[in-house]
């Protein structure tokens, strides 16, 4: 299946989620999260707030780590701490607001990236703007430890990928963590 056609299909099964489902997956997939010893020994963290039904990850938003969130910025992302309350930004998109304090790449231990779908070689499907592709091909961000989340459903064999798809080195959903990278496990 083409991506297009893979991602309308996998984002109308999310949506296709009920409330009760849809909270009861999120909390399934940050308890995996909690669990991972990558995890618990980061200090600084760099995360989303849940669009479109994405997994929900605000029950790990209480542990004791600085977490970062994207602002979108023309055609990347900047990443702030909430100092405070966050905003409705671009596409609809709660996030920081622009005076929060910058995350600084070499302050960041973990990625957290939302995904549309994720095969089991780590590459990700998103909503085809290239954020993400954009942010870890970037020099500065090379080498960042990097984690898929999504739903169980959304996690296929294998699809199609472009020259610009930069793999991640783990995925969690919640059934399961799937380490793509030896540095993951």
């Amino acid at each position: 299946m083409a991506k297009p056609e893979l991602r309308r299909s996998l984002l109308a099964k999310r949506r296709s989620l009920s409330l009760k489902e849809w909270q009861q997956k999120s909390q399934q997939l940050c308890h995996h999260l909690n669990a991972l010893s990558i995890v618990q020994q980061s200090n600084t963290i760099l995360a989303y707030f849940s669009f479109r039904q994405e997994p929900d990850l605000r029950a790990l938003f209480s542990l004791d780590k600085t977490w970062g969130f994207p602002r979108c910025v023309g055609s990347s992302l900047s990443w702030h701490t909430l100092s405070v309350p966050p905003q409705i930004g671009a596409y609809g998109i709660v996030e920081p607001h622009c005076d929060s304090p910058i995350v600084e790449p070499d302050r960041v231990d973990l990625i957290l990236v939302p995904c549309v779908a994720c095969d089991r070689r780590g590459y990700r499907l998103g909503y085809g703007g290239g954020f993400y592709d954009r942010l870890l091909s970037a020099p500065e961000w090379q080498g960042k430890r990097t984690i898929g989340v999504v739903f169980e459903f959304a996690v296929v064999s294998e699809f199609a990928i472009d020259p610009w798809d930069q793999p991640l080195q783990g995925i969690c959903t919640e059934r399961e963590y799937l380490a793509i990278s030896a540095s993951l496990l």
